[in-house]
C-alpha cells in the first residue's frame, strides 16, 4: 500500500525504526578505494551480516544442533546475505559521485522479523525515476506479471529493471518501505531511505 501521509514516503515506511534487541550499522565511503576493491568489500560485508545475524536465529529448541537446525540457520544466513547485497548494490549504483557522504546499511533484529535499512544520496532525476518504478509495483495487481515485464526489459536493455527488488519480494516475501527527502547539508541531492522487512516466521 502506498503511504498517503507523506507524498515522499511509500509502502511500509516509518520515519524512525523502533529499538530492536540487536542492530548493526555499516557505513561505506564511496571514495575510500578503487571501485573493483569496493565491490568486493560490499559483498564481503553482506556475507558478514548474514553470518552475524544468523547466530541469533533460535530455531527449534528440540532440534538444536541437528542437521535440520543447521539447514535453517544456513537458510537465514543466505537470505540475509542476498538481501543485504542487493540493497548495497542498488545504493552503490545510484549514489551520486558529487559528494563524499557515505552509504550506510543497517540491520535491526526483532522477534519475528528483520529490518534492513539502506541510505544513500542520489541525483534528483534518479530519485524521480525510482519513484516511478515504486508506484508501478505498489499499484500492480499481479507482481508476477511485473516481474516478467521487468525481466524482459532487462533482457532487451530497455532502461532500469530493478530486478533485485522484485526478486526479494517474490522469492523472499520482503515488504518494502521507501522514503525520499533532501538531506540537511546537501539540498541539491535526494536522500533515499530503503527499508526491507523480512519475516522470519513466514519465510523460515
Amino acid at each position: 500500500m502506498i503511504s498517503t501521509s507523506n507524498p515522499n514516503q511509500f509502502g511500509r515506511f516509518v520515519d524512525c525504526l523502533e529499538n530492536s534487541k540487536e542492530y548493526l550499522t555499516i557505513c561505506f565511503s564511496p571514495s575510500a578505494s578503487a571501485r573493483q576493491q569496493r565491490w568486493r568489500n560490499y559483498g564481503l560485508s553482506a556475507d558478514f551480516l548474514g553470518d552475524y545475524f544468523a547466530t541469533f536465529f533460535p530455531g527449534s529448541p528440540h532440534k538444536a544442533g541437528s542437521s535440520e537446525d543447521l539447514m535453517q540457520r544456513e537458510t537465514v544466513k543466505s537470505a540475509i546475505s542476498y538481501i543485504a547485497n542487493e540493497l548495497l548494490e542498488n545504493a552503490i549504483k545510484y549514489h551520486t559521485d558529487r559528494t563524499p557522504d557515505p552509504i550506510s546499511i543497517s540491520l535491526f533484529l526483532y522477534e519475528d522479523f528483520i529490518v534492513f535499512q539502506s541510505i544513500n544520496l542520489v541525483e534528483p532525476l534518479a530519485a524521480e525515476q525510482f519513484q516511478g518504478f515504486i508506484q508501478d509495483i505498489l499499484t500492480a495487481s499481479d507482481i508476477d506479471a511485473v516481474f516478467s515485464q521487468q525481466l524482459e526489459k532487462a533482457a532487451t536493455g530497455q532502461g532500469e529493471s530493478h530486478m533485485g527488488f522484485l526478486t526479494m519480494m517474490c522469492d523472499y516475501g520482503v515488504e518494502f518501505g521507501w522514503g525520499f527527502r533532501p538531506p540537511v547539508l546537501h539540498q541539491d541531492f535526494v536522500e533515499v531511505n530503503v527499508q526491507a522487512y523480512l519475516s522470519l516466521k513466514a519465510t523460515f
